[in-house]
């Protein structure tokens, strides 16, 4: 009898936790993929704007687990992801909620956030394929790297790394299953080393003349030419956009999602509506090398030097319907092996 009431004593100071943290109203709390020095300006000159505290829970993985074992009593109110695939994994866990402004509408193209408005994206990225300077000036699309010219020749991470697992699902969905295995299958047969590391490990080993050739996110470059150790790897390669002349170069996103079960909602779409400001979307741009998802604000000085490019204009809520079957490609390649 005396353990069914301390049971129940337990029971109850749990849901009063949870009820005090429901109850915050001058708070936000965060569940971030985004590193803290990118994400913390910001929320300083919210929280400078609106007097609105933001708690942040940084985490490199786990977050839709974590979720799902907090379940109704979660604290969190909005999650910020890296790229499309962890977005799409929160909403098929039925992890998000409907949130829509006109902040949202206004800033975000229909391309960057989902029909049915539970993701939006906050910042945009190209997939380039940077090559060796050695090699002078080239004119890439991503179906060359099946090419055999450049065998022996080409580095890259792991193929189910988000940012490739995306690349391969937007040529499933270009190409077909059959055509972008095949394709798979040639890339893996180039390759000059077992994929591994990072992509600003690729561009270290062109400097290294372990390679010519590698994927790689935009912004790296960027920040490669920032940082006094990595410049040297940077000064080595030329950023390239590919498929130029067609359907124009992949990109990704840093997206958001409003919680679930957020139980500051207000404060979040705040926050949201802050993220995707002229001020907010320019902040991302000077700091992180990204390109504003927000028309009519400019990316960096640094990044718009490396010229205009076209853009994929495919959604990426088409492409990623075709990350399963990318993923099973990559299986069948045996791509990473």
């Amino acid at each position: 009898m005396l353990n069914k009431i301390w049971f129940s004593l337990l029971i109850f100071f749990a849901l009063l936790g949870a009820s005090i943290n429901v109850a915050a109203s001058d708070d936000v709390n965060v569940y971030s993929y985004r590193q803290p020095f990118l994400v913390k300006p910001l929320f300083d000159v919210f929280t400078e704007k609106t007097g609105i505290n933001v708690n942040v829970v940084f985490a490199k993985k786990g977050m839709a687990e974590r979720l799902e074992r907090e379940g109704e009593y979660s604290p969190a109110d909005l999650l910020l992801t890296t790229d499309i695939s962890r977005l799409i994994e929160l909403k098929d866990k039925g992890l998000l909620q409907t949130v829509q402004s006109d902040e949202l509408t206004a800033a975000i193209p229909a391309q960057f956030k989902a029909a049915d408005d539970t993701w939006y994206a906050l910042t945009t990225r190209v997939r380039n394929i940077y090559s060796a300077k050695r090699l002078g000036n080239i004119d890439f699309n991503y179906e060359d790297l099946a090419d055999k010219k450049w065998q022996g020749r080409i580095c890259t991470r792991s193929g189910k790394h988000p940012y490739n697992v995306a690349l391969v699902a937007s040529m499933i969905a270009d190409h077909g299953e059959a055509d972008t295995l095949i394709w798979l299958e040639k890339v893996k047969a180039n390759l000059a080393r077992k994929p591994q590391g990072s992509d600003r490990a690729q561009v270290q080993a062109i400097h290294q003349n372990l390679c010519d050739v590698s994927l790689g996110n935009s912004y790296y470059f960027g920040n490669m030419i920032k940082d006094e150790k990595q410049k040297v790897w940077a000064d080595a390669v030329n950023i390239n956009f590919p498929n130029q002349k067609n359907r124009g170069a992949h990109v990704n996103i840093s997206g958001m999602g409003m919680a679930k079960y957020a139980p500051n909602k207000p404060n979040a779409l705040a926050l949201m509506n802050f993220l995707v400001s002229e001020e907010a979307q320019h902040m991302y741009a000077e700091t992180n090398m990204e390109y504003p998802v927000r028309p009519g604000v400019k990316p960096s000085k640094l990044v718009a030097s490396w010229g205009e490019f076209k853009a994929d204009s495919l959604s990426l809520e088409a492409i990623a319907k075709h990350r399963k079957a990318a993923l099973i490609l990559l299986d069948k390649a045996q791509f990473d092996l």
